[in-house]
């Protein structure tokens, strides 16, 4: 044995991800690397010597968390790799797959890199949230695509005010407000109107929901700023939501505060493309009739 252990996660109601998490698992070791599941999903993947762990179950000493699935998947194992600092890896085979590093047909290359040790990895800023209550802090969470601040019944509107470094900015009645990183920029921030911005910009996003107001465009603010969103509306009309799958309920009059989050998530990088061509590439982008930059003769 090398020594070396990595934890693969899977999306299980999907074949072909399962397939791939199963070769993934097998070609790895066979190699002499140490392969782990969670205990909820090593039955589907059927191999040999595979080691089951309790998704509570703390990563150090983990070289690799390995994500085969969409977007959804590899937020669910950055919230197992991101306590140890583990770097996490995605595998596209769901849709868009934005966050995903490769793709099912880049497995083979993969296996090698992980053998070789050769990738890089780079560090995502994250969001933590705290949400205070007559003076009391009553929940905490973190993201690292977005928190969003939503009204919990279809019917009624969500009224909020927003608040930027201590000082009161505006206040909305809509749907809700999202805070977002620049890897969440072309989540939901995106579908709600906000910019894409590039991972390399340390920022935060500030982006109303349907607000029905004259100042309602996308802000983008200091990544050291705090940002409170404070409800005003009637009881249970609000929820927050982490990276769409943490929910907690908010009341009228809690306040939500939101900073950048003190650990990062690290994933990790295969290719040296830049943004531009990811975006190019995911998004389907007509970039037919570029020329580029003529050479000096």
């Amino acid at each position: 044995m090398t020594g070396r252990s990595i934890l693969v996660v899977v999306h299980t109601g999907r074949r072909a991800a399962v397939g791939a998490a199963r070769e993934l698992a097998n070609r790895l070791a066979e190699r002499g690397i140490e392969v782990l599941a969670l205990d909820t999903e090593a039955p589907s993947l059927q191999c040999d010597g595979v080691r089951v762990i309790d998704a509570a179950a703390a990563l150090d000493g983990v070289e690799l968390v390995v994500a085969l699935g969409g977007d959804g998947t590899l937020l669910r194992a950055a919230e197992l790799a991101r306590p140890a600092g583990t770097p996490l890896l995605g595998v596209n085979l769901g849709h868009v797959g934005f966050l995903a590093e490769v793709d099912r047909s880049d497995l083979e290359m993969t296996i090698e890199r992980i053998m070789d040790s050769t990738y890089d990895v780079e560090e995502r800023m994250t969001l933590d949230l705290v949400i205070i209550r007559d003076g009391q802090e009553v929940g905490r969470n973190w993201a690292l695509n977005d928190v969003t601040v939503e009204k919990a019944s279809r019917q009624r509107m969500l009224d909020v005010v927003v608040e930027v470094d201590g000082r009161p900015l505006s206040r909305w009645g809509g749907d809700g407000i999202v805070c977002a990183t620049p890897t969440g920029s072309t989540a939901y921030a995106f579908s709600a109107g906000g910019p894409v911005v590039w991972p390399s910009v340390q920022a935060m996003l500030v982006v109303p929901l349907s607000a029905h107001a004259l100042f309602a465009r996308p802000l983008v603010i200091s990544p050291d700023s705090c940002v409170a969103i404070e409800l005003l509306s009637e009881p249970g009309a609000g929820v927050v939501f982490c990276d769409g799958r943490r929910t907690i309920d908010v009341a009228p009059h809690d306040r939500v505060e939101v900073r950048r989050g003190h650990a990062p998530v690290r994933l990790v990088r295969l290719r040296s493309a830049p943004f531009t061509d990811r975006l190019v590439e995911k998004f389907r982008l007509p970039v037919r009739g570029w020329r580029g930059r003529l050479e000096d003769d």
